[in-house]
Order: structure tokens, then sequence, then C-alpha cells
């Protein structure tokens, strides 16, 4: 049988929808069926906790840029890293104001801009076709992609006890990739290894946005410590660690050798495969002491 089609809703009644609509969690329990090792093993029902992925629009004053799909979690730092490493503000103060708006089909965070800004975002729309959660897809030639990026004024200096005792602290910071298995995240540590902010989410260039938004928000210096993330280390990552200043970024896997190749003329010292003790480096060795 064929449900009743929903009827139509004025904007103020769909105004008032969004403001008792809540902003949905970061996971969900489903019913799942598992089957353990051994062929003779009996199937077992179980509740899993999936890590959630949701449609979130970016909309600056009042024009929509782009749509991601992202964990609903740490929105406002989601929007201000994403806002800085797309190159659309170049300091806090370019924002003046956000709204999160749940709506039926996902997310709306509508951004009020800074007029000279906005400018100049129209003026790029104008080369873009529509932009993905990839970081690069939907533009229209080669230079929109590869964007340049500001090389660091200075090479940042970590020791290799210290990178450890970060990674040692982030196994213990993922409460969401604990509980389901399925987050990425990315930490902003001190140089002496402390971990001092940690953010998750279902996409690895998410996770780093949510970091770089929480440092631009609460005005911390990027030339203080190194950010780590729980993934690859791919072109996008690069860029976007180097458009924040941050002087070292450190992977759990591998590069890519494009991010290598940016990273060596961007001055950021990139490590991969950082496990334990274990690391590999990929630019500016000399920068990791003992």
């Amino acid at each position: 049988m064929l449900e009743p089609r929903p009827r139509a809703i004025g904007l103020a009644a769909a105004a008032r929808e969004a403001d008792e609509r809540p902003l949905p969690s970061d996971h969900a329990v489903l019913r799942a069926t598992v089957w353990s090792e051994g062929t003779q093993a009996a199937a077992q029902a179980i509740d899993h906790a999936l890590v959630e992925e949701v449609a979130v629009a970016l909309v600056y004053n009042g024009i929509s840029h782009a749509v991601m799909l992202a964990t609903p979690s740490d929105l406002e730092d989601f929007a201000y890293g994403f806002s800085l490493t797309e190159g659309i503000v170049t300091r806090r103060q370019d924002l003046h104001g956000m709204d999160i708006v749940p709506l039926a089909e996902g997310i709306e965070l509508r951004i009020e801009l800074a007029a000279e800004r906005f400018v100049h975002l129209k003026q790029r729309r104008r080369s873009l076709v529509g932009r993905t959660g990839c970081g690069l897809c939907g533009v229209d030639s080669l230079a929109a992609a590869l964007r340049p990026v500001a090389p660091l004024a200075q090479r940042f200096t970590l020791s290799r006890a210290a990178l450890a005792r970060g990674l040692d602290a982030l196994n213990h910071d993922q409460p969401l990739h604990r509980l389901t298995g399925g987050a990425h995240a990315a930490a902003w540590v001190t140089s002496d290894g402390s971990v001092q902010l940690v953010r998750e989410d279902v996409g690895r260039h998410n996770a780093l946005d949510k970091l770089i938004g929480a440092l631009l928000r609460w005005d911390n210096d990027p030339r203080t410590g190194f950010a780590v993330v729980t993934s690859r280390a791919s072109y996008e990552m690069v860029h976007k660690a180097v458009s924040a200043g941050i002087g070292c970024l450190a992977a759990v896997s591998s590069p890519t050798a494009h991010a290598a190749r940016l990273a060596a003329t961007a001055g950021l010292t990139l490590v991969g495969f950082a496990r334990g003790q274990r690391c590999t480096a990929y630019t500016f060795p000399e920068t990791l002491t003992a």
C-alpha cells in the first residue's frame, strides 16, 4: 500500500519544524547477525552501534556552497575548519555567526560571512561545478584542483618520544571509534606529547577539518604542536594541514606520493606509519629527534 504523499508546508512551518527537530546522534544502534570463527558456529543476533553519516550543507550568507557527508558532531568546528582549509576565510573574525539547522534531509550550517570574504567566495563559485567529500571532485580545471598553498614560515621540531606518547594517548581517546569501529580521528598534540584536542568523524577529511576548526575557534597557535590522523595522509590532508599553519602531520597509515611532494615544497614534516615507537619520515627527517 502506498503511503500518502506529505502535504506541502510553507516557509514559516518549515522554520518551525527545523526549530523543533533535534540534532541527530553521532551513532545509531541497529540489530545485526554475527558468526564467530568455526564452521559449526551458530548465528547470534546482537545490537551493534554504527557511526552516522548525515548530509551537511554549508550555506554562506544564504547561498549553499557544498554538501558533505559527515558525522553530526562538533559541527561548529567543522564549519570553521572547512571554511579555513577551503580558503573561504583566512581568520576566525571572517565568520560573524552561525546557525545549525536540522532538517528532514540533513543539516544546514547557515554561516554569516564577512562581506569581503563573501565577494571572494562568489567569484570562486563561478569556476566550481560542484564539490563532494573527496575534497577535489567537481572542480572544472587542473588549476582549481591543485590549489596553491603558501609554504610554512618555519620547520617544526618534534621528538619521536613525544610522537609515541601522543599516539598512545590517542588510542584511548576515541570514544566514537571505540563504540562503533567506524570513525576516523584527528588529534592536536603538544610538543611534549600531550593530546589536547580530538575530533572524530566518519570521514578523515572531516575529522581534520573539525580539529582545525577547533584550533581556529579557540585561538590555538598551530606552531606549538602537531596533528595526528588515524588514516592515510592524502594530498588533501597535507593541503589542509599547511593551510592551517600546522608544521607536522603524522598518519598511522601511508601518505600518497603526491602528498609527500606537496609536504616537501610546503615545508611540512610528513610522518607515516606512526605506530608506537615506529614511524617513517617522508620529509625533513632532521626535524625528528630522539
